[in-house]
């Protein structure tokens, strides 16, 4: 049995994959995120452990026998977060997350003090990237910044409380704007640039390599081997993709979760900062990718069904009935509640409903929410494509890959073939799952297969001509964007 362990921003999930490669079970614990100020997005340490610890048990106590033939772990995680520790690991601070917003000057900053940032790390400075929120506790919290011995992104700092380990991989640590993407090292003159060098840093595995072994009384409390091997395991849209056999050059993938991602597997390094393409390295030696990112993706729905008091089992049924004319008449929406990435890069981006009145209803406002999704994939797309990567097909995965409605909207958005695979919704804590088994010493090509596909869609032209009426609009609304400009003044 192989254990894989995924630390999100809204659960910690856990699985347990048998050596068939047969999913076995499946738990999961919620997490919160704290908000202490507007554009701020943080969470404790603690509580991840916390779920970690509780997802566990529940696995284990739904099925003690397999979990304890468990012989190697994989994890992983939300990407970028900054987990700021002092000479004996305590926590100095809340993590500082992915889609907090908080260092948009740091960044300007960041790219004057390193000039081939850009080329050494692939990708622009964003303030979701890890790299300018230590500048910004530099320059806003410096006694903070004075007692900081390490940095860990969130998955790692997991490792450190699993096996005592300071240690990351290329395709999380890629996302830090710290590493030479091209060479999967520490870069001295990045690290440079925001007051750090490689003594801050954790040492660096592939992901399917082994970075340690569980601590013998981790093991003890959990019935396991004290031999268990824990991978170095993957950033979590790259665990998704070995998760769901995007292994070769030319595989894809839309990943609705939290955030909305759109991954392509490289040869090679393959950057393309200008038009806010991610380009990092995957989990695996070897291999990069091109990523596309969307900060709000099926949050946005859940967003929607909680400021009208209902759930997404009650409101995808009223939106799938809607008339065509009832969908054509619906607001359009973007999806900008938390900023924006590809291909905009603006954090003060917001979110947007055009078109509301008198006629407009609940399934109405959740079709435009649907639709807004599809339609800031579609800007990813694009943008891939003007950095030279073209796919056929894209498989889904993630919370909103359970619906079949919003799968095809997202098919005919694109024109491009989707399908779902059985398993797709583990994500990232299959693929971590994965990984262990690879650095137990498993084969790649009969591990990382493609899960057996469950249902495909197809690019239907029935609404093709409205679809691009309505994309047009959509991206007008967003250049003229005042109150971003009133925000940021």
């Amino acid at each position: 049995m192989y254990l894989g362990i995924d630390l999100g921003t809204s659960e910690v999930k856990v699985v347990l994959l048998d050596n068939r490669n047969h999913l076995v079970a499946t738990a999961g614990t919620a997490l919160t995120v704290s908000r202490p100020h507007p554009r701020w997005s943080e969470q404790d340490p603690a509580m991840w452990w916390s779920a970690t610890q509780q997802a566990i048990e529940q696995l284990r106590a739904g099925h003690p026998a397999q979990f304890a033939e468990v012989r190697a772990i994989g994890l992983s995680g939300q990407m970028h977060g900054a987990v700021v520790l002092d000479a004996s690991d305590r926590v100095l601070r809340p993590a500082i997350l992915w889609n907090d917003m908080r260092s948009a000057d740091e960044c300007a900053e960041l790219t004057e003090r390193a000039p081939d940032l850009h080329a050494i790390a692939g990708n622009l400075a964003m303030p979701g990237f890890t790299a300018p929120k230590l500048l910004w506790l530099q320059k806003h919290e410096p006694n903070v910044f004075k007692a900081i011995r390490m940095v860990l992104l969130p998955k790692d700092w997991l490792r450190l409380q699993l096996t005592g380990e300071k240690a990351s991989e290329p395709s999380d640590a890629a996302g830090t704007l710290w590493l030479d993407v091209a060479k999967r090292d520490w870069s001295d003159e990045l690290l440079a640039a925001t007051g750090l060098n490689r003594s801050h840093m954790p040492r660096l595995v592939e992901g399917d390599a082994v970075s340690g072994t569980l601590l013998p009384a981790l093991a003890q409390q959990w019935g396991l081997s004290p031999n268990v091997v824990v991978a170095g395991g993957g950033g979590d849209n790259a665990a998704s993709a070995v998760g769901i056999g995007a292994t070769v050059p030319g595989d894809g993938f839309i990943s609705l979760g939290t955030s909305g991602v759109m991954f392509v597997v490289n040869d090679q390094f393959r950057p393309n900062p200008a038009s806010a393409v991610h380009a990092f390295c995957h989990a695996l030696p070897g291999r990069w990718h091109q990523m596309s990112v969307v900060l709000s993706a099926a949050s946005c729905l859940r967003w929607l069904c909680k400021l009208t008091s209902t759930d997404e089992a009650t409101l995808l049924p009223e939106v799938a009935a809607l008339s065509a004319t009832m969908l054509d008449q619906s607001p359009v929406f973007l999806p900008y509640l938390s900023g924006e990435r590809t291909p905009h890069n603006d954090p003060y981006a917001q979110g947007v409903f055009h078109g509301m009145t008198l006629a407009t209803d609940r399934a109405m406002l959740g079709y435009a929410v649907l639709e807004g999704v599809a339609f800031a994939l579609k800007d990813g797309l694009d943008a891939l494509s003007a950095a030279g990567t073209q796919v056929d097909t894209l498989s889904l995965m993630g919370g909103g890959a359970r619906s079949p409605y919003w799968a095809q909207l997202i098919a005919d958005v694109l024109n491009t073939r989707i399908v779902t695979h059985q398993g797709g919704e583990s994500g990232g804590a299959l693929g971590a799952a994965r990984l262990g088994w690879l650095c137990s010493g498993g084969d790649e090509a009969e591990i990382c297969r493609k899960p057996p596909v469950r249902a495909e869609y197809l690019p239907q032209s029935a609404r093709a001509d409205v679809l691009a009426h309505r994309l047009d609009f959509y991206r007008t609304i967003y250049k003229q964007r005042p109150l971003a400009h009133l925000v940021q003044g």
